[in-house]
């Protein structure tokens, strides 16, 4: 078994979103009705996959709660060429991998339309209350308790296995492969 075919992740060449893409992605992730508050915040990671062109066609990223043991899954979207790729998968899996090394060992998400996508990645629902608890401080958090939308948002989360030691490191491509 190859290590792409174990780790979704090792399947996806990732490229971090550094200042110069905030622009980029924010359209995207416009373009597919998703969050854009808190994507230049310092705590927000993000990666992107460009097409040829140079368009954004995928993303994925997170933030972490004050305790470092938690993170908010975010941003995670492939455009309409791209689903039912397995690409949002291994996004995913790219942000996920990502916060376990950093030490997250919980992940969490919000989502009112792509349950069944979630369930298959492991999540199952949670409780919202709980998820704005533990991710307090974070900008999706913040925004959906200001607004008023937590309470109309669908929690999920799952735990995060740990890394194994050596594992392979994933990056976003230009092409989307």
């Amino acid at each position: 078994m190859s290590p792409s075919s174990r780790d979704p992740a090792a399947a996806v060449v990732a490229v971090r979103v550094g200042p110069q893409d905030v622009d980029d992605l924010r359209a995207f992730l416009t373009a597919c009705d998703l969050t854009v508050a808190g994507l230049e915040d310092a705590s927000t990671r993000l990666w992107a996959v460009r097409d040829a062109t140079g368009a954004v066609v995928g993303s994925a990223g997170y933030e972490t709660g004050p305790d470092g043991r938690h993170a908010l899954l975010r941003s995670v979207a492939v455009g309409p060429a791209l689903r039912g790729s397995g690409r949002g998968a291994a996004l995913a899996a790219v942000a996920m991998r990502a916060a376990a090394e950093e030490g997250a060992r919980r992940a969490w998400l919000f989502s009112r339309r792509s349950g069944p996508f979630w369930q298959r990645l492991g999540f199952a629902a949670a409780d919202r209350r709980e998820l704005a608890a533990v991710l307090a401080g974070t900008s999706q958090v913040e925004l959906f308790r200001a607004t008023g939308q937590l309470e109309r948002e669908v929690a999920w989360s799952r735990p995060l296995p740990p890394v194994p030691v050596g594992g392979a490191h994933a990056r976003i491509g230009p092409d989307g492969a």
